[in-house]
């Protein structure tokens, strides 16, 4: 950090000061990212690597208009700046509207509970994704195809505005995923285990069960049946929860979107009903410990937890200085970007649904005849339309848990969806494996959670009779 700490830090604020007066707001942002990256995959090792690259962004605003550079040589920062500055002019045409945030000169301390994945050496990390390849690869006869990836990353960011505001962050990030692909004639099933953190190195080890359970559940899915399409009441544990809620709902609360959509501006009007009562939806960075977590967005400003569906009406969404400015509500500190090549945009944190008061096995025995389904495999949305797919799922009959299923996926309108919650478990569940896709920008660290649901009419997909 040497190079920025004395080139770049003792010249930024000369550098943000004397160009403020040509615009309405000026950020720069720069950023040392520490990454290790180790992938195998069928065969063995598809590779192993460690990286560092610095760089920095500039953002300025004119008249309600936009520039951005990004860039790896900080001798360069004052053109950028001055490119940057030039842009914003030549589009500003209109108003600048950015809601007021406090000025915040602040360093915030790396948090660790655990072993800092910098100091532990790569072929440490290699041995490990060795020893949960082979487990994977060794799982039976039916594997056909494996994989694991391991990624952690550091990353430190000095912010500083036009306003005054300057940060001084870091964080650390880990991430493990691992997949196993089993095959016999035709029939082709996926078991997956994946997890991330933000506490140390140790969360990524000692996941030997885990690891294996994926290649066993690929393996045994080949020979359960398929679940005749239809619709069904279905109880869903804690993991899908919290993927329904990120990518079926919170997507949606992302102001940017909003804003710019007035049929979706509509939808999403403050005080509509969209649940049942007891249900409590929040978003937040402030949280601490989690992968969404941090102190300070990438505009600088403080994180919140911003409760979004209160008793079941809509009350809030998710903001960066310009969409709260527009619209004339609160900054959240939701802007985010992936590092320093990407402008930040509005993007979800923590995500989590507030726990009920339903025990899940009361839950379970209200369905006379339903599915359970568990874990994930993957999902996609497409404006209030959503599809996941389980990664685990079984029969409920006369209120039991009874044979296993395979190819469950779910599917349906998040609000008709969010109408149709008959219960919310007393059980609650944080799941760090999480990366988010918005703009170009994929792979942005968030978490998610909630508790078990039983939702009434879901629209399951599987053998057609």
């Amino acid at each position: 950090m040497t190079a920025i700490a004395i080139d770049g830090l003792n010249r930024l604020d000369d550098w943000v000061n004397r160009y403020r007066d040509r615009v309405d707001f000026l950020l720069v942002r720069l950023e040392r990212i520490e990454r290790t990256d180790i992938a195998y995959r069928d065969e063995g090792l598809e590779g192993a690597s460690e990286s560092i690259s610095v760089g920095g962004h500039v953002r300025a605003c004119y008249k309600g208009g936009w520039g951005f550079a990004s860039f790896n040589s900080l001798a360069d920062l004052e053109r950028h700046i001055q490119a940057t500055i030039s842009a914003a002019r030549w589009v500003g045409d209109d108003v600048t509207r950015l809601a007021q945030i406090p000025i915040h000169c602040a360093t915030v301390p790396l948090a660790l509970t655990g072993t800092d994945p910098r100091v532990v050496p790569l072929e440490r990390k290699r041995d490990l994704c060795d020893r949960y390849h082979q487990l994977l690869s060794g799982a039976g006869r039916e594997i056909a195809s494996t994989g694991v990836r391991y990624l952690d990353q550091t990353q430190q960011v000095w912010i500083a505005t036009s306003e005054g505001t300057r940060i001084d962050q870091s964080w650390h990030d880990l991430e493990l995923r691992a997949f196993a692909t089993a095959r016999h004639g035709d029939v082709v099933q996926t078991g997956r285990e994946t997890t991330g953190s933000r506490q140390g190195f140790e969360d990524m080890e000692n996941l030997e069960a885990r690891v294996e359970g994926a290649a066993r559940r690929a393996i045994a899915a080949l020979q359960l049946p398929s679940v005749p399409g239809g619709n069904y009441t279905v109880a869903i544990d804690p993991i899908l929860t919290g993927l329904f809620v990120h990518e079926a709902f919170g997507h949606l609360s992302e102001a940017d979107a909003i804003y710019e959509n007035p049929d979706l501006l509509e939808v999403m009007t403050l005080g509509r009903q969209f649940g049942p009562s007891n249900l409590q939806v929040w978003d937040g960075a402030a949280p601490v410990g989690h992968r969404g977590s941090y102190q300070f967005d990438d505009e600088g400003a403080p994180a919140t937890a911003t409760q979004l569906v209160q008793d079941g009406r809509l009350v809030g969404r998710l903001h960066s200085r310009e969409t709260a400015g527009r619209l004339e509500e609160s900054p959240t500190g939701n802007s985010r970007c992936l590092d320093y090549h990407h402008s930040p945009l509005v993007r979800m944190t923590n995500t989590w649904i507030e726990c009920g008061q339903t025990p899940v096995e009361e839950m379970i025995r209200g369905i006379d005849c339903g599915l359970y389904a568990a874990n994930w495999l993957g999902g996609s949305t497409n404006g209030e339309l959503f599809t996941f797919s389980a990664g685990e799922a079984c029969w409920i009959r006369d209120g039991q848990l009874c044979e296993p299923v395979r190819d469950v996926t779910l599917s349906g309108n998040v609000f008709q969806t969010l109408a149709d919650i008959e219960a919310i478990g007393d059980d609650f569940v944080w799941d760090e494996s999480g990366g988010c896709g918005k703009g170009g920008q994929n792979g942005l660290a968030v978490g998610v959670g909630g508790p078990s649901l039983r939702i009434r009419n879901v629209s399951i997909g599987g053998q057609i009779d």
